[in-house]
């Protein structure tokens, strides 16, 4: 991988990352169209990119980010309680980030093997595109809730588990996951945000470990360190422009949109490998 294709690739994982369009998906169709051969280390790269981007989240909200709750406690709360309380916003967080982090570890190779098929990937952006045509009436409960409690927490992280499949998107099962909770689109859109910093966070650290731990991994990291700065720049700012624009998208218009561009992405996939073009990557 060269720094053009680096560079090429951390674009649409800024542009992607906060999208309902499967940002893994669309990376790994972008290295098959660039010709980017999967080796140790591009494996690695389009995960750590990932890192740049979702930095974006603590930049654009930090003030939100960097949070502690300073409402009293409920009277009679225990130490435990209290301080449960006063992080409360972390709290949720670690909840919702558990089960991805459970799956993660247990299914790590098979994810990586599903990671390796173009027809995985479209075959999904076509399901989840027909889903989406539809999911702003199935949640359209007409309401304004924007509390977050433990179990809506937990619940959004059970959706997240299933954007392992590449060309779900994280984005779209935790929004989605949130609205099946009754949050405003919004709300869940930015809880969605947040929760993508300690799964990214560690996913990235994984990766790199793994990519550290492997033969000639700490070579491949040295031979590569400027493209991997690079991409996660580019990622970093491409994704802070990319998730101002979304927020207000999807609070004005929804998800049919994404869902029309996925299965016309996802046929379109489909129809170039049934011609014989080579996606694989």
């Amino acid at each position: 991988m060269d720094i053009f294709q680096s560079i090429i690739i951390a674009i649409v994982e800024g542009l992607t990352e906060f999208l309902p369009v499967s940002s893994t998906g669309h990376m790994i169709i972008t290295q098959g169209l660039l010709g980017v051969e999967s080796d140790d280390f591009v494996k690695a790269f389009t995960v750590i990119i990932q890192f740049g981007a979702i930095l974006s989240v603590v930049v654009l909200y930090w003030k939100r980010f960097f949070r502690l709750n300073n409402e009293p406690a409920p009277e009679g709360a225990s130490a435990v309680q209290r301080f449960l309380h006063k992080f409360d916003f972390y709290w949720k967080l670690l909840v919702a980030f558990i089960p991805a982090a459970v799956i993660g570890l247990l299914f790590s190779d098979k994810i990586d093997e599903l990671l390796e098929s173009v027809t995985v990937v479209a075959v999904m952006l076509v399901l989840g595109g027909i889903f989406m045509l539809f999911c702003d009436k199935i949640f359209n409960h007409g309401s304004d809730d924007t509390k977050l409690t433990e179990r809506k927490a937990l619940y959004i992280g059970l959706f997240q588990c299933i954007a392992m499949i590449p060309g779900v998107s994280r984005s779209m099962a935790t929004i989605v996951g949130g609205m099946a909770q009754k949050l405003t689109r919004k709300a869940a859109a930015e809880f969605s945000f947040f929760l993508a910093v300690p799964t990214m966070c560690a996913a990235s650290g994984y990766k790199l470990l793994k990519l550290i731990l492997s033969d000639e991994g700490i070579q491949l990291l040295t031979n590569n360190l400027g493209v991997l700065i690079i991409g996660n720049v580019v990622a970093f700012v491409v994704a802070l422009l990319a998730m101002k624009w979304f927020v207000a998208f999807l609070t004005k218009y929804g998800f049919k949109v994404f869902g029309i561009y996925r299965i016309i992405a996802g046929g379109l996939i489909l129809l170039l490998m049934a011609c014989g073009v080579n996606l694989t990557v």
